[in-house]
């Protein structure tokens, strides 16, 4: 067997000295950055949203995979992290999380081995997952009955045409007395998402869907045990989530529990827009002062500048989402100075898997070598690509390298 060097670098991008500025090529480009005091204000404005709405905050932990953000969330007062997979939840209970929600189903043999191993090693952490069939709950009874355990379960509620979940009142009443008659299998609430409702009229449908959940919880409560929990709301309808079941009939001990997670580092894009919508038309938000900031960068190098009105940037389709919207340039330096403010001077208008093209406005001056930063839409799709970012302060000293678990 051939002898494998120790490797020189261990992400791609590695910082080449300690301590390293991104903006004096000491860190390898293309880079993602999270700013730091910008992911401080995010993580406290979503926290003081929730305390001040009465609710508890359960932010989808899969959007950064990222157990040092697990971790800065739950300290500053998140009462769960959600995630969607056996995987991912044990990243957050090795992270230390205390209560984590899988707003999935459970199902297959390896997976439901890994959580019953992890409830063995974690006995203090809470774990809930979804169900929606009585199919998955006689097979997650028969497994955990086996290995002694009890698995606690939200039955999840969806819509026709949407993914996951039961698709009427009645549906989720028949699996209700089915869970009560399984041993093995506690009932802890109801569980939905909001998000998979689309189209110009989206928000009265909404808020029918958590209207009739809120009538549906009232008729699942007596199969629970203990508190009842009512959870749904991604970083769109958050607003309208608690409006409607602040104010609904619920369960006398219910506990609403809202999940969103690009907040997290919001977005220049599709978070942008949805943030500006939800500040048009909730004053809590309004009153809480300031709001969402953009805290991911993607910092890359013009790497040609081949004809007039054209830049080809060092990073791609494998760095960067690309699907709700192409990264566009907010900043631009040369040799630490900044220049003009790149909107008024270029345009990514394509991108390949290492290529980004940018077209080039006149009396745009941009020479290979220049260092651009950029403003990703949809972060979920940009933390999935970088096994490691790179924490910076406000003049991109690079302060914490944040590993994820993809």
């Amino acid at each position: 067997m051939k002898y494998q060097e120790e490797p020189l670098v261990s992400h791609k991008s590695a910082l080449i000295t300690t301590p390293a500025n991104v903006l004096r090529e000491e860190v390898c480009l293309p880079a993602a950055l999270i700013k730091k005091t910008a992911l401080e204000n995010n993580i406290q404005w979503m926290q003081r949203y929730a305390d001040v709405r009465g609710v508890s905050l359960a932010p989808h932990g899969k959007t950064t995979m990222a157990p040092w953000i697990f971790q800065q969330q739950q300290r500053a007062g998140a009462w769960a992290i959600g995630v969607g997979t056996a995987w991912q939840a044990s990243v957050a209970m090795q992270s230390g999380i205390s209560r984590v929600l899988m707003v999935n189903q459970l199902l297959g043999k390896a997976n439901m081995t890994l959580i019953s191993q992890l409830k063995a090693r974690y006995p203090a952490v809470d774990f809930l997952c979804c169900v929606d069939s009585a199919a998955n709950a006689r097979t997650l009874s028969a497994f955990f009955v086996a290995q002694h355990q009890t698995l606690d379960v939200l039955i999840e509620l969806g819509v026709p045409g949407g993914r996951c979940g039961c698709r009427s009142a009645g549906d989720a009443l028949e699996l209700a007395e089915t869970l009560a008659a399984l041993p093995g299998l506690r009932l802890r609430g109801l569980e939905l998402y909001e998000g998979v409702v689309h189209g110009e009229q989206a928000q009265p449908k909404v808020e029918a869907l958590l209207r009739d959940a809120a009538a549906l919880a009232c008729r699942l409560a007596p199969y629970a045990d203990g508190e009842f929990l009512l959870t749904g709301a991604g970083s769109v309808w958050y607003d309208v989530v608690c409006n409607v079941w602040l104010e609904a009939e619920k369960p006398a001990n219910c506990r609403i529990a809202i999940r969103p997670g690009c907040y997290i580092t919001h977005d220049g894009g599709i978070y942008q827009d949805a943030q500006d919508a939800l500040m048009a038309r909730d004053n809590v938000a309004c009153d809480l002062g300031g709001s969402l900031t953009s805290a991911m960068e993607l910092a890359a190098l013009v790497q040609s500048v081949p004809e007039a009105g054209r830049a080809i940037a060092n990073f791609g389709k494998r760095d960067s989402a690309f699907d709700a919207g192409l990264p566009q340039p907010i900043a631009h330096y040369r040799r630490g100075v900044a220049l003009p403010h790149p909107a008024l001077t270029m345009e990514t208008t394509g991108m390949m898997d290492q290529h980004a093209m940018l077209t080039l406005k006149p009396g745009a001056e941009v020479q290979v070598g220049d260092i651009l930063l950029f403003c990703t839409s949809h972060p979920c799709l940009t933390f999935d690509k970088w096994k490691t970012l790179l924490l910076v302060d406000d003049e991109y000293n690079v302060l914490e390298e944040l590993d994820t678990a993809f």
